[in-house]
């Protein structure tokens, strides 16, 4: 029944991208004066992009997208959501930007765009809206010249089992391992505003574990270049968090320390 729960989450991202533009967090004003949303992480251990072809999967609005191009490299956003890639095509147009923005689910990208790419790029809260991650590595396999690289930093399987709404002691709430079910989530807001109103309150999270994604890009393959572990976020997946200088959120206590992020480098 992926087919339904997918579709359920695509009009739900439909609806957020107006509250995802105009909220604080992504800070689109900001971009437009050139400020970057990229975070030190993914600077550093991608590296120089500059004339590299560069394919982001799941891109939501394009904000990553347009500061790779910044940076030099010919672009591809990859999205599901019409609204998103519309908002992404008229922001690049807006500022001078050379970028494309295909629409498509990431699992039937070989069936709308059949290129190869330097660097295959996706990050921060992907993974657990696809039911397939064997079906997503093979698209990034697909899509990967022969001495290209694909780059993921992303939430961590085991922070993703906190409970967002505790404020004192860390609760586990949510499975580390799955019988292949999505969990079901009917709420009000996003991670940018818990007040917001909205329509598509229904979405579908599926968990996969590190094994899982490390194991499906073995088998298309792919050689795992590094894992890397980070003890924090890329957003405040509590209250309680902090903001770093860096732009990524911590717990204030030092002796708390977990992985909250997680990247993986893997070359053809």
């Amino acid at each position: 029944m992926s087919k339904e729960e997918m579709e359920a989450n695509r009009r739900r991202w439909n609806e957020v991208v107006r509250i995802h533009t105009a909220s604080k967090f992504y800070d689109v004003e900001g971009f437009k004066r050139g400020n970057s949303s990229l975070l030190p992480v993914e600077q550093k251990e991608v590296g120089e992009v500059s004339g590299k072809r560069l394919l982001h999967l799941q891109c939501h609005f394009g904000l990553d997208t347009l500061s790779w191009a910044r940076k030099g490299a010919q672009v591809t956003g990859v999205d599901y959501s019409e609204e998103a890639v519309r908002f992404a095509r008229g922001l690049a147009q807006e500022l001078g930007i050379e970028a494309r923005f295909v629409e498509s689910n990431v699992l039937d990208l070989d069936s709308v765009l059949d290129e190869r790419f330097d660097i295959v790029f996706t990050s921060y809260g992907v993974l657990c809206w696809l039911p397939d991650l064997r079906g997503w590595a093979r698209t990034i396999a697909d899509h990967l010249e022969p001495d290209g690289f694909f780059y993921i930093v992303e939430d961590h399987p085991l922070a993703a089992m906190i409970d967002e709404n505790g404020t004192d002691e860390i609760r586990l709430t949510y499975p580390y391992f799955s019988a292949g079910a999505p969990l079901r989530f009917d709420q009000q807001g996003t991670y940018t505003d818990r007040s917001a109103e909205v329509v598509n309150a229904t979405s579908y999270e599926w968990v996969h574990t590190l094994s899982d994604i490390v194991d499906s890009l073995l088998e298309v393959g792919l050689r795992i270049e590094f894992l890397h572990e980070f003890p924090f976020s890329f957003f405040p997946r509590r209250a309680d968090m902090k903001q770093r200088p860096d732009g990524t959120w911590a717990f204030p206590d030092p002796d708390i320390s977990f992985p909250m992020m997680f990247s993986i480098k893997a070359r053809t």
